[in-house]
């Protein structure tokens, strides 16, 4: 790969998606609880104010409103901060969108620790988990632009429940516009034998890094791009598992139920142990700064990873 360019917000690439969408189609609908500008949606309100709705401060209306909507057969994202979509609404995701059948878009803005100085009220490091345990529900996490533009595409034309997370800050460009991109299936972004990093969303350029770190010292390593956690690439899990040696999750995120967790479960129950290191936030109260420091602190910044992954080689080599 070539050196990576960095590209705009994903959500600002969602914003842009949606526009191209709404102008091939009128059912396409947001619905927004006070968060057009932080979802970047003003200019699509703007274009298309027959095709946004704007419920204010009330998550739990807005996932229900939503739901009635898709009923009638529109094509319909949900747009509000993810801390509050995921458990100030989870009630009406579970029964008025998945449990309904309800083929509602949930956009969740702002995810992970995204939301930095403001605290644990706002960090969203919960709602893969939540929503993993819930029947009838897509999760996609895009790492870049070219992830975000092809998840909103595909969601669009599901016609299923699915869940989306964006954080907020620019992102690297990872892919060419030539790579596959399908619900269900990861993204190999490097191949190596000596570890592999399994990586969603934000951290997935953390890992990247991480690795061409790790190359310079021999060392190299497979990095995967899992945008899709539901339904997830257990094939490439296992496929790289089998040929690496130890495996490093990484997830903005905390380690329970998430990415992580759900590579161990897979790599359990197909009766494959290897060295594995989940990497993501504590269960601990979870500092408070912007994301990059969070991202330090816990480890979950290239250099950080680069740490682990020799610590983890190490300790695999004196067994």
């Amino acid at each position: 790969m070539k050196d990576m360019e960095l590209g705009i917000p994903n959500l600002v690439a969602f914003a842009e998606t949606m526009e191209a969408l709404a102008a091939e189609d009128k059912d396409i609908i947001a619905v927004t609880s006070d968060s057009r500008g932080s979802g970047k949606l003003k200019p699509f309100g703007e274009r298309f104010p027959q095709q946004i709705v704007e419920v204010g401060i009330a998550e739990q209306n807005l996932v229900g409103m939503a739901a009635g909507l898709a009923s009638t057969g529109k094509k319909v994202f949900a747009v509000s901060p993810s801390c509050f979509l995921t458990a100030r609404s989870l009630e009406q995701i579970k029964n008025d969108v998945c449990y309904s059948d309800n083929p509602v878009n949930l956009v969740g803005i702002s995810a992970g620790v995204s939301y930095g100085a403001l605290g644990s009220t706002h960090h969203s490091i919960h709602d893969l988990a939540v929503l993993r345990a819930i029947n009838n529900i897509n999760i996609m996490v895009p790492a870049d632009n070219f992830e975000t533009q092809k998840a909103i595409t595909t969601a669009a034309q599901l016609n299923e429940p699915t869940f989306i997370r964006f954080g907020k800050r620019p992102m690297y460009h990872l892919h060419s516009s030539a790579t596959k991109f399908e619900l269900g299936k990861g993204i190999k972004l490097k191949d190596g034998s000596d570890l592999a990093f399994v990586a969603t969303g934000e951290t997935v350029y953390h890992a990247y890094k991480a690795a061409e770190a790790l190359e310079k010292d021999g060392t190299h390593c497979t990095v995967l791009s899992m945008h899709s956690i539901k339904p997830f690439d257990e094939a490439l899990l296992l496929e790289t598992a089998n040929k690496c040696q130890a495996m490093i999750t990484v997830e903005e995120h905390s380690i329970y139920g998430g990415l992580g967790e759900l590579c161990a479960s897979t790599l359990m129950q197909h009766g494959k142990a290897l060295p594995l290191k989940i990497v993501g936030i504590p269960d601990e109260y979870t500092v408070t700064g912007p994301q990059v420091d969070i991202f330090n602190h816990y480890g979950i910044s290239p250099e950080g990873l680069y740490q682990t992954a020799k610590s983890l080689l190490l300790s695999e080599l004196s067994t």
